[in-house]
């Protein structure tokens, strides 16, 4: 379950995994290609051990050790620390039907899924934090209103800047509750694509050939659980709240995924541009950035006015089915908003931090 293989090793072994689960398969092979997947909780219950996740110590041992702003000498006290509480619980409940070794992964697994949050759904936290501190919800200020109007600069949709900044702010408060939970949504995602109960039809979806599998019932309850969640959180809800799923636009729960696994590819770039314009101190930068864009903070709010505005403005596709304001089209629009960052006049700023592209290392 690597994010990273998904485009490639990983669909292509849940393809292949999909198509043994057919009845003729099986009677060929004699034998099932498909196991459940191997969970912390599943292993440490079938060995009696699940004290372990009710130490104390585990939260130490699977902290992830951020350098950022730190010294040195401070980074590796905490290395140290979680070395010694890993071992130290590894020792602990060791016994002859759990090994220590087994509880050194199920510790380095938990770990990963920090990692896994603070690369994925940090960014969606930054970002609202980042709406909250340069927009005020009510009033626009001069040059940075976050109105949109349908037909004007490619926007689909009309909101004046309280709507759009609530229908912003809810899409990335959405956003974050996915990446959240997207070790369960995706456990969720292999069990409903390898169901035999539940075969294919492999259809020509405007974008070639692929295996729509209409049923993927406990994708859709997580998600619209998530969803009422996202909703509750913000208050009100602003745009249609249609969940693609089994469809032309998301044919099956891989697809679905695969969409929400991008949000970081989005935004954590812009969020590395913001946060690191204030580093652009030499004076010729500075002279140019107060040239161009009159001041740093003037700078970011343009790049975060326009993200905000043309990120969520409907765009992306010829109909509001497949685009407009519905859970799946916000990605939509989101995405139509990179293909254009070049165009864009603060597109220089991007560079001089360091951007690579959305589909690189960042």
């Amino acid at each position: 379950m690597n994010p990273e293989k998904m485009r490639s090793t990983y669909g292509k072994l849940i393809y292949m995994l999909q198509d043994s689960q057919m009845s003729e398969v099986q009677e060929m092979l004699n034998f099932k290609c498909v196991k459940p997947i191997k969970t912390v909780y599943n292993i440490l219950e079938a060995a009696n051990g699940l004290e372990v996740l009710q130490d104390e110590l585990v939260e130490t041992a699977t902290m992830e050790i951020l350098d950022e702003g730190r010294r040195r000498h401070e980074v590796q006290t905490d290395i140290k620390k979680k070395e010694r509480a890993i071992e130290y619980l590894a020792r602990k409940y060791a016994r002859r039907d759990l090994d220590s070794e087994v509880i050194r992964q199920c510790l380095y697994s938990i770990g990963d899924n920090n990692s896994f949050l603070r690369t994925n759904r940090d960014p969606c936290d930054k970002m609202i934090k980042y709406l909250k501190k340069y927009f005020d919800p009510k009033v626009p200020e001069k040059d940075f209103s976050l109105s949109i109007q349908s037909g004007r600069e490619g926007a689909r949709l009309s909101h004046g800047h309280e709507k759009q900044y609530q229908y912003v702010l809810q899409s990335l408060s959405l956003w974050r509750e996915v990446l959240n939970d997207m070790f369960k949504l995706w456990t969720m995602s292999e069990t409903d694509l390898l169901d035999e109960n539940t075969p294919y039809r492999l259809r020509d979806t405007g974008q070639g050939l692929n295996r729509v599998q209409v049923a993927a019932p406990r994708v859709s309850r997580m998600m619209h659980t998530i969803l009422h969640r996202a909703q509750q959180k913000v208050g009100c809800w602003v745009g249609s709240s249609v969940i693609h799923l089994g469809d032309h636009n998301v044919p099956n729960s891989l697809m679905f995924i695969d969409k929400y696994t991008q949000i970081y590819r989005i935004l954590l770039p812009i969020v590395s541009t913001i946060s690191k314009i204030d580093e652009l101190t030499q004076p010729s930068l500075g002279r140019y950035i107060d040239d161009a864009f009159q001041s740093h903070e003037h700078a970011k709010k343009m790049i975060l006015s326009d993200f905000f505005r043309h990120g969520f403005d409907g765009s992306g596709a010829d109909n509001f089915f497949d685009a407009g304001s519905c859970i799946d089209g916000r990605l939509t629009s989101a995405w139509n908003w990179c293909s254009q960052l070049e165009k864009k006049s603060y597109f220089p700023l991007f560079l001089l931090t360091g951007f690579m592209g959305f589909d690189g290392q960042f």
